[in-house]
């Protein structure tokens, strides 16, 4: 790992980065807090290594820096968008935006996204909303990395999701999960490490297992759980695709494909605990929920037991104490490059 370096100067960097390829002031600083946050939240395989491949997308024109989206369908509750293959995170955060408007309204709010492009980390929206105090639920398509269980060709993507709901004394607790047994982007980390990968995260091509992250780039990415991750996956594939009139399966594009359209869709649901006519109630469960959880006894190895998303909260607390991000090797090459190309400079290391 590197020097540390300042998280409001990586905003700032990759806001400046964006807008100079053409992104809207205000759409460059959200895709920018979007990843500075992943980063700060331990989630490097979201966060600023992906600053390189937006920029080459935008680049391409694979996808638009102005982003545009249409209302397709509007029955009140749910709303369907076409995102014209705009940014990823400003469609998302639309999505978000309009969920709980009509969630406000109606008690739920559903939006789809079609034709629409990576949104980095998905509890980066889940959160926003369970703040504003709603349940919220984000899924999504992505370009093909697991094979069906008991096959060896990759037509399914990691299909990642979010819940996030509020908790207690202005506490939120989330998730965000892929459905393989890791994210694709941390082989990438990996890879720009210059490290292995353990077992179980991959095979190769020919289908044998790897601790090479270059070969598991190439190959198959392993489902979480088995044949549980295997049909998850495909179910999140339902939602985010099929229902919203996005692409599916092989259909999908990845954001690390520079010239060719993504294709992949979102689906944002958000619930308002007062509609279901008990409020209070909703908080008191959940804090004889985390009450419950927090006071079993230890297994052997364990120190404390965690709230889900607790783990990204230590994280970023100990990041801003160390003094910034330490990002690695590889990455902050990949964004010095991207600074000479854009004239944007980066800045000073801790």
């Amino acid at each position: 790992m590197t020097d540390r370096i300042d998280p409001q100067q990586l905003r700032t960097f990759c806001a400046r980065v964006l807008t100079a390829l053409g992104v809207p002031d205000d759409d460059g600083a959200l895709v920018a807090d979007s990843l500075v946050q992943a980063d700060l939240w331990g989630h490097q395989s979201h966060g600023v290594l992906r600053l390189p491949w937006y920029a080459a997308r935008l680049r391409s024109g694979a996808m638009r820096a102005v982003t545009e989206p249409v209302v397709l369908s509007d029955t009140g509750a749910l709303l369907l968008l076409d995102g014209r293959d705009g940014i990823g995170q400003v469609l998302a955060d639309r999505a978000r935006s309009l969920a709980t408007e009509r969630a406000r309204a109606h008690g739920v709010g559903v939006v789809g996204v079609r034709n629409s492009n990576h949104f980095g980390t998905a509890m980066w929206f889940t959160r926003r909303a369970a703040r504003d105090g709603f349940v919220a639920v984000l899924t999504t398509n992505a370009s093909p990395a697991m094979a069906p269980w008991g096959g060896r060709e990759k037509v399914l993507g990691t299909n990642p999701w979010s819940i996030a709901a509020p908790a207690p004394d202005g506490r939120v607790v989330a998730v965000d999960i892929a459905n393989t047994a890791v994210a694709r982007g941390k082989i990438y980390l990996a890879q720009s490490r210059g490290e292995a990968i353990p077992e179980g995260w991959a095979l190769t091509a020919d289908g044998a297992p790897t601790t090479d992250p270059a070969e598991g780039v190439l190959g198959v990415i392993l489902p979480m759980a088995g044949h549980k991750g295997y049909a998850i996956t495909f179910l999140m594939d339902v939602l985010s695709g099929a229902l919203t009139g996005s692409a599916v399966g092989t259909g999908v594009h990845g954001p690390y494909e520079a010239g060719v359209r993504s294709g992949c869709g979102h689906l944002f649901l958000a619930l308002d605990p007062a509609a279901f006519g008990d409020p209070a109630g909703y908080e008191e469960r959940v804090r004889q929920l985390v009450d419950e959880v927090r006071s079993v006894p230890l297994a052997q190895g364990f120190d404390e037991v965690f709230l889900p998303g607790e783990v990204e909260d230590r994280a970023e607390a100990a990041a801003l104490a160390a003094g910034g991000i330490a990002l690695a090797e590889g990455s902050l090459a990949e964004l010095r490059e991207l600074a000479g190309t854009t004239g944007v400079p980066l800045g000073p290391l801790r």
